[in-house]
């Protein structure tokens, strides 16, 4: 199957787009959009990899269910539009970063400025329909970014992976810790932030991580 995203990821993903499950995935999304409003728009479906090439990736945020209301999801985990209010989540990561390297609020919650400096920013299910949390899990998304991980932990070093509440940690059990970096810390949802997401200090520590292999530090 041809799958439009961009083209090292297709290389080394193709495998898995050939797969039975892929194409039953494919004709599920496609279903999906044809008779209820489904989010992302479908050309920003692999806009996280679109942005950020496989030979780039120097963090990975794993989010789990995409932001599931009107103008919020379209294609970066946590990320929103300008002029979209912040979700409570992102603004306990902006709040997070402050207290961490002391940088002011932003005044937008667009993070392809991070995209563009090697952080993946994707969710472990990739489309969702609106208003409906979690109404396309267990459809094969979940497999294909299993797949996504695995093959960032085989064909990278140097990674920092930012695994936030028990889903992503579980999601994460495999990679190699001694390769790569793995920050662990509860969701920055309201629910669990007060639970040891603020003060995990995981964007100071992404970077010392760098500073110690001699890599360039991420902009946060």
């Amino acid at each position: 199957m041809q799958v439009k995203i961009e083209e090292s990821w297709r290389q080394r993903l193709q495998t898995e787009f050939n797969q039975p499950y892929f194409s039953r995935l494919v004709a599920f999304v496609k279903e999906e959009y044809a008779r209820c409003t489904v989010y992302p728009p479908g050309g920003r479906i692999f806009h996280a990899f679109n942005t950020c090439p496989f030979d780039r990736v120097k963090v990975v945020i794993l989010g789990q269910d995409p932001y599931h209301e009107p103008g919020q999801y379209y294609g970066l985990c946590f990320s929103v539009l300008d002029g979209v209010p912040f979700p409570p989540s992102l603004v306990n990561i902006f709040r997070e970063i402050g207290d961490d390297l002391g940088k002011p609020m932003p005044s937008s919650g667009r993070l392809e400025r991070w995209a563009g400096q090697g952080v993946l920013l994707i969710n472990s299910i990739l489309t969702v329909r609106a208003h409906e949390a979690g109404s396309h899990r267990g459809k094969g998304w979940e497999q294909f970014t299993d797949a996504v991980i695995r093959c960032i932990n085989d064909g990278r070093e140097n990674v920092v992976f930012m695994l936030w509440g028990a889903y992503a940690q579980k999601k994460g059990a495999f990679i190699d810790r001694t390769r790569h970096c793995v920050l662990t810390a509860p969701h920055p949802s309201p629910l669990s932030a007060d639970r040891g997401f603020f003060g995990c200090r995981h964007f100071s520590k992404a970077n010392a991580y760098f500073r110690s292999k001699g890599l360039p530090e991420i902009e946060w």
